[in-house]
């Protein structure tokens, strides 16, 4: 019975050798991987790591680099802010040291961010000379220097102007002890352009405005505005009667109530005025009777009368010296020829005048504004040059009594 059931044991059933068969043949192969392959997948996997070890330095160093500055610019405006308004408010001038050391601290600390600190401050001081240089074009730099050289012409061109005024000399004689140039311009009231050109003259002078014209009223007006000095250029009559003075005048058939309401008439119109004196008038002033109640009126207002002396036989000083008057009287007429010769040759003589007595009255007209200011602004620089000086009627010393 034993021996059986080992012989049962030993049996293999045919099975279990089919199971053996199945399981063999479900075996994967060995893959096989060769030692250069194998080498070659190391040396990529450590170049890849290396390459992400740069990547990831670099953006650190960036990181860093602008968290830096931001608190660098911090610490050093907040000062400049202050100091700043500090001078706006204070005004002191003592607060402005405070601004360049903080500005020098600013320019240090971004200079030593950089590895070379002399090249940095080379730049900073290249930065401050002129950018315009850099940056324009050949062309506009041109243009520039074209339009520097047209403004320096325009405004050596006035200069070069008065330089040879001074140099083509007129020959006047030096002033003796700083002798009084008044010049009087007479007419006026007709022409408000022909006095505009006389009031913009580079000197003090009186002028004389006619009655009862279109302009008196605002040829006064702009006369005073001017600073300058006014009177009423009172018209009488002329010796020659077919000669007109003009509306107000005074005329030799008048009585005394008739002159002096006339006068009023004629002085409330232009008026205040700081003098009188006459327009044509040769028959007037050679009327003793008449000028007495002129020179009454104009004494008794405290207006000066000046004498234009269109008559030598002229009875103003006689009138005058009886009633302890002080007058003045012209001397020289500039313009009854209107040329510049003869303006010329007249102030000469004026000069002479001037120099012998220390002053000199010369009356010119406002209808010679065509060539007369001009030529007394050319005139002017030497005459001042030569020690002349300038004044107006009523505070010359031309009195005459």
């Amino acid at each position: 019975m034993a021996s059986k059931k080992t012989t049962s044991k030993r049996k293999s059933s045919p099975n279990s050798t089919k199971r053996k068969n199945y399981s063999n043949k479900n075996r994967k192969p060995k893959v096989y991987v060769s030692p250069y392959k194998a080498l070659v997948l190391c040396f990529a996997v450590i170049l890849f790591c290396l390459c992400l070890l740069l990547i990831v330095s670099k953006v650190d160093k960036t990181t860093t680099n602008s968290s830096k500055l931001p608190s660098i610019s911090e610490r050093f405006e907040e000062p400049k802010v202050t100091v700043k308004t500090e001078k706006v408010d204070k005004v002191e001038p003592v607060k402005v040291e405070p601004v360049k050391e903080t500005e020098t601290k600013v320019q240090e600390v971004k200079i030593d961010k950089v590895e070379n600190k002399t090249e940095k401050t080379e730049k900073v001081v290249r930065k401050e000379e002129p950018v315009i240089k850099q940056t324009t074009s050949p062309a506009t730099q041109e243009k520039t220097a074209e339009t520097t050289k047209k403004q320096e012409t325009k405004t050596t061109t006035p200069q070069t102007t008065t330089t040879q005024t001074v140099k083509a000399s007129y020959n006047f004689p030096q002033a003796v002890n700083h002798a009084q140039l008044i010049f009087v311009f007479d007419d006026g009231g007709q022409n408000l352009n022909h006095l505009d050109a006389f009031l913009n003259l580079p000197f003090p002078i009186t002028v004389a405005v006619l009655p009862r014209l279109a302009y008196s009223r605002e040829s006064a007006k702009k006369i005073r505005a001017s600073g300058n000095e006014l009177m009423l250029h009172q018209p009488m009559q002329a010796i020659n009667k077919s000669v007109n003075p003009g509306p107000g005048a005074i005329t030799p058939e008048m009585d005394e109530d008739q002159i002096i309401a006339t006068l009023f008439t004629n002085i409330n119109e232009i008026g205040p005025v700081a003098g009188i004196n006459n327009h044509e008038g040769s028959a007037i002033t050679a009327d003793a009777e008449k000028m007495e109640i002129v020179l009454k009126v104009a004494s008794e207002n405290g207006i000066f009368f000046l004498d234009s002396r269109t008559n030598v036989e002229t009875k103003v000083p006689y009138v005058a010296g009886e009633m302890g008057y002080t007058y003045y009287e012209r001397n020289i007429f500039l313009d009854n020829t209107k040329t510049k010769e003869n303006a010329l040759a007249e102030l000469k003589k004026g000069l002479t005048i001037a120099n012998k007595n220390g002053s000199v009255i010369m009356i010119g007209h406002v209808w010679s504004a065509d060539f007369l200011p001009a030529f007394l602004k050319e005139i002017y620089p030497e005459l001042k040059e030569k020690g002349y000086t300038f004044s107006v009627v009523s505070k010359s010393n031309a009195q005459k009594s």
